[in-house]
């Protein structure tokens, strides 16, 4: 290890998924990059990987581009097309970390360590590497990945399905065994109503999974399904929240408290203590633990309500 290497542990890491409803313009990524400056600065003992989605709109400006080629594009092409737009995003917001002085690692597609077997596949059959993101950490503070894509077993690059970049944070914080997932909305967390179209719509500042599950079922688009199973399967604990440090923002977490809800730090710390560390860097094994921990609780009589996989859309 060269002097200026540190030894990152699992806990010390949070992931912070950055999708395109913050990256609305070019000068979004300033602010993206000065929020994670901040709380580098304000953590000394944090260590973090952004996860980013293309610019607002821009996925669906690459599909018309296609569209307007061919009516019916080749799949390999148009994901190769569509990743130019989570690229861009990487190399953005990685050029303004380094404006604001933080060492910043830019991640290509194929350096993540995310694969799956082919397009469509879905995660339940992913495997993560973490070694390279690991690797970067310990000579940088942050690393930038791109969200909604991976590799598949031929190395081509592949898509995850439309709002994938929660669920890729989602499979990194779990790979990684990282503390939590944060998932930057431009809401500032769950409501018991949209705040866009309810002034007295409240925030939920606890949720857990099965809850977010269910609103997700009743039309509730904030976080991915897939995700929200993904974080579930492998207990990862969820902060959906915005840029604004002025609101706590929803944890989503494995159960409530019996105590009630918590707030602040003693929230977090909740939301930890739920969290089952993973040092695996195969994802393929922290699958097959936590399907180990089914089987035991079955054996000993304790109910598991699963939830089907579906694709990203």
């Amino acid at each position: 290890m060269q002097a200026d290497e540190v030894e990152i542990e699992a806990d010390s890491i949070a992931v912070i998924k950055l999708g395109g409803s913050v990256f609305k313009s070019p000068a979004c990524y300033k602010r993206a990059a000065n929020f994670l400056a901040q709380r580098l600065a304000e953590n000394p003992t944090e260590n973090l990987v952004a996860v980013v989605s293309a610019q607002n709109g821009e996925t669906d400006a690459l599909l018309r581009e296609a569209l307007e080629i061919s009516t019916e594009p080749d799949e390999a092409a148009l994901d190769l097309l569509w990743s130019t737009g989570e690229l861009r995003s990487v190399a953005r917001l990685c050029l303004h970390l380094q404006a604001e002085g933080v060492r910043a690692a830019a991640f290509d597609v194929r350096k993540t360590g995310l694969r799956v077997e082919k397009r469509g596949a879905g995660v339940s059959q992913a495997t993560f590497d973490s070694r390279g993101i690991r690797n970067a950490l310990r000579l940088c503070r942050a690393a930038v990945v791109p969200g909604f894509l991976a590799t598949d077993d031929a190395g081509k690059i592949v898509t995850l399905g439309r709002g994938g970049s929660d669920l890729t944070a989602v499979v990194i914080a779990a790979g990684l065994g990282a503390s939590r997932c944060e998932l930057i909305k431009d809401v500032a967390g769950y409501f018991s109503d949209d705040p866009h179209r309810c002034s007295e719509a409240k925030p939920l500042p606890l949720l857990s999974f099965a809850e977010a599950l269910a609103m997700a079922d009743k039309g509730c688009k904030l976080v991915q399904r897939d995700a929200l199973e993904a974080a579930e399967r492998w207990d990862v604990p969820l902060l959906v929240r915005s840029f604004d440090v002025r609101t706590a923002g929803t944890w989503v977490v494995r159960a409530r408290p019996s105590t009630g809800v918590l707030l602040g730090s003693s929230l977090q710390s909740a939301a930890n203590s739920l969290h089952r560390q993973v040092g695996h860097a195969n994802f393929s094994k922290i699958q097959s633990a936590h399907e180990n921990q089914i089987q035991k609780e079955n054996q000993n009589g304790i109910c598991h309500q699963g939830h089907s996989r579906s694709t990203g859309s």
